[in-house]
Formats: C-alpha cells, sequence, structure tokens
C-alpha cells in the first residue's frame, strides 16, 4: 500500500538579527541608517541602554524585497544579561567594530556570547571614514584574540562599513541574507504562535505590555498570550512602529498590551485562539512558582547593610542596575533589595522604604509619582533617579564608601 504524502507547511519564514559590540562602535548608528531614522539622538547619554527591535524592507539586488528583524542590544558592561537575550532569540549576529579602536573588552565579550550559542555571525568593521581608522590592524586585533574572519584562516564574512556615510552597507544586507540562506530559516505559520519575551515594561496609561519575537506560526486573531504567570489577551497588538497589526507571524516583533502582570525578559510565550487553554496553563504555572525566601544568615556578618527599593523603566534595565549594585558587595557590605519593580516610583514604594530610615529608593530611567514626591518629603527621604547606568553605579560607589 502506498503511503500517504505528507504536505510539508514549512516555510521560509524572515531572520532575527542581534546587533553586538563594545559600547560606542555605532550599532545604533548602523541601525539608523539602515532604519533611515535617528534613535542616537534621543537615547539618553549617547549610548543605549535598552533591547529594541525594529523589522525593516531590504531591497535586494535582484529586485525582490524582503523583511528582516533587527535586536539593537546595549554595548555597556553592565547590560550583559541584555546581550546574551539577544543572542538567544536571534538567528544570526553582527559583531560591530571600530576601525579606530579595534576589539576591545565588550567586543570580546560579545563574541564569547555568539560563540557559547553557536550562533553564525558577520564582523562589521564600522567608522571607515573615520581619519584614525586602520583596517588591516583592526583585523589583526581580531585574529589575535581568536575571531577568524574570512582571508585570516577563517569562515567568518567580514564587511567594511561606515554607518555614517552608508558606504558597505547594501553589501553588509547582501552577505546578511546569504548568511541566512544559507542556514535554511524555516517556520510553520499555520500552527499558533511561540516564541520570545524580549522586553517588558509599564506604560503609565495603557498598562503593562511586552515586546515579543515570534519564533514560529501565527498569533491568533483573538485568545490569549501566556508568558509564565503572565497573561494577556489578544487585543492591542502593535508592530515595532506602534500601528495595529493583524495576525503577526514568525520572524516578527510585535507588542502586546495588557497583561496582568510583567513577563519576565527572555522567557517563552505560547498562545492560543482558546483563551480558556490559556487560563488554565496560567493557573497551573503559579500553583508551581516558588517565591524566593532570603536567607537573613547572609547578612549577619555583615557591618553595613543596605536597604534598597529600584524602580526601573524596563525588565531589563531593572535587572541591570541590581548586577551593579550587587557588584558592589563585599563581606561587610551587602546589599538588600527590599522591593523592586517596573514604572515610576510609587506612593507604596515610598512606605516600603521608610520602614527602614536606612533605605535608599533608586529609579532608573522613571519619574517619581507627585504622591510619591509628598510622602518623600513627609519621611526626609531623597529618591535618587538616574537616566546613565555608570551615573548610578559612581553616585552608589560613595553611598558605599
Amino acid at each position: 500500500m502506498a503511503s500517504k504524502k505528507v504536505v510539508a507547511t514549512e516555510v521560509s519564514r524572515q531572520p532575527v538579527i542581534a546587533v553586538l559590540g563594545h559600547v560606542d562602535h555605532g550599532k545604533s548608528s548602523l541601525l539608523d541608517f539602515i532604519r533611515k531614522a535617528n534613535v542616537v539622538d534621543g537615547e539618553a547619554g549617547g549610548i543605549t541602554q535598552r533591547i529594541s527591535a525594529y523589522e525593516v524592507q531590504h531591497k535586494t539586488t535582484d529586485g525582490r524585497t524582503l523583511p528582516i528583524t533587527f535586536l539593537d542590544t546595549p554595548g555597556h558592561e553592565a547590560f550583559q544579561s541584555m546581550r546574551e537575550r539577544g543572542v538567544e532569540i536571534a538567528d544570526i549576529a553582527i559583531l560591530v567594530i571600530s576601525a579606530e579602536d579595534g576589539v576591545k573588552a565588550q567586543t570580546l565579550e560579545a563574541w564569547k556570547t555568539i560563540d557559547a550559542r553557536k550562533l553564525p555571525y558577520i564582523v562589521a568593521i564600522n567608522k571607515i571614514d573615520k581619519p584614525g581608522a586602520d583596517i588591516q590592524k583592526t583585523k589583526n586585533s581580531l585574529v589575535e584574540n581568536g575571531i577568524y574572519i574570512e582571508g585570516y584562516g577563517g569562515d567568518v564574512p567580514c564587511v567594511e562599513i561606515s554607518a555614517k556615510t552608508g558606504q558597505g552597507i547594501d553589501f553588509l544586507l547582501e552577505t546578511l541574507l546569504l548568511v541566512t540562506e544559507m542556514h535554511e530559516l524555516t517556520a510553520n505559520l499555520e500552527t499558533e504562535a511561540t516564541g520570545y519575551v524580549l522586553e517588558s515594561f509599564v506604560d503609565p496609561k495603557r498598562g503593562i505590555s511586552a515586546t515579543l519575537i515570534i519564533k514560529d506560526g501565527t498569533l491568533p486573531t483573538s485568545g490569549a498570550i501566556v508568558c509564565g504567570t503572565a497573561l494577556s489577551p489578544i487585543r492591542i497588538i502593535e508592530d515595532f512602529t506602534g500601528k495595529p497589526v493583524r495576525a503577526p507571524h514568525a520572524g516578527q516583533p510585535i507588542k502586546v498590551t495588557g497583561f496582568d502582570e510583567v513577563p519576565a525578559s527572555g522567557s517563552i510565550f505560547v498562545s492560543s485562539s482558546d483563551k480558556k487553554i490559556m487560563e488554565s496553563l496560567q493557573s497551573e504555572t503559579k500553583a508551581n512558582a516558588i517565591k524566593e525566601v532570603l536567607d537573613p544568615r547572609i547578612y549577619r556578618n555583615a557591618k553595613v547593610v543596605v536597604p534598597v527599593v529600584i524602580k526601573a523603566d524596563t525588565l531589563g534595565t531593572l535587572d541591570a542596575v541590581k548586577r551593579e549594585l550587587k557588584k558592589r558587595e563585599r563581606d561587610d557590605v551587602k546589599i538588600k533589595i527590599i522591593g523592586e519593580g517596573v514604572g515610576p516610583i510609587s506612593e507604596g514604594d515610598i512606605m516600603l522604604a521608610s520602614s527602614d530610615e536606612k533605605a535608599i529608593v533608586i529609579g532608573f530611567a522613571v519619574k517619581l509619582e507627585s504622591k510619591a514626591r509628598d510622602q518623600a518629603d513627609r519621611f526626609k527621604m531623597t529618591p535618587q533617579l538616574f537616566d546613565i547606568i555608570y551615573k548610578l553605579a559612581e553616585w552608589f560607589d560613595t553611598v558605599v564608601e
């Protein structure tokens, strides 16, 4: 008897590309040129401090228009967990290196993150238009650090570009699509969407939102999405520009608003047109969740325990702030995070901190609500607000001392 022929439902999907590199080597400028928009000027301190997703339509040399999703990751060392998340979610990486500086600390760290995941990648030597550019020296520094590019003992494609003038960027995109074709990225668009939470945040007017990257399937037009213990109905779905989008599919970045709690960055999401199935999955996950209990003994030998309440604009930046503070711990100095969250500093945060006169309230890229300001004045507290991670770290060093 002849066997039934299985109809293939797998189709090619657009690639998800993580852009990594040392701080100020031009990752955001490269994406700006590709997107023909300028977001660099809007970044506090001129550095990327959050992870973002963009979708571009690239016109190929043979006249086709192909969509590509880019993830812009921060270069500062404090944001290592965001870079790891970007690499975890991506299909291919671009490692950006300045032709003026060559391989730097975060270049190596980014490369090690790419290498550990065995992610295919392209090296982009940027700033070739600068007077101090030395392409040969930069390529030598790559090889010296074990990054073997084409023509230098390896098979990693290397493209010379200028994010300022646009030189070499078309060739970079063509190389990117060639690597994409070699790795045959596919998805089954007939299944319900699954993927990753890139970042989550609280919109003061609309509630809890998250940026999701769909890796397989198509999002149903109704139903719900679950990420860990967080659930959102499929209602407010937007593309990266904020426009409503219907039935987005694998490879696309989307913003979903309406979660009942902040989903964990980097967590996997699933979707279904049947909301009840998602609600039961959420209940099951909640039942299995273990609340973290701090062991009081870890503070027993410390001469100084600094109680801290941290609020940040996204979970990713919250994680980065916590890492920066924890780096300052010693045997005799411990940091006790008594409260944390995403969104502006609220009256409740001040009330929480008021239980300990030594408590510090830190806000990163968030505002202080007016009621919280009144309470802070009443308790003679001064919440510290920062927009730049290294300024926060410098200030905290003086506190610890």
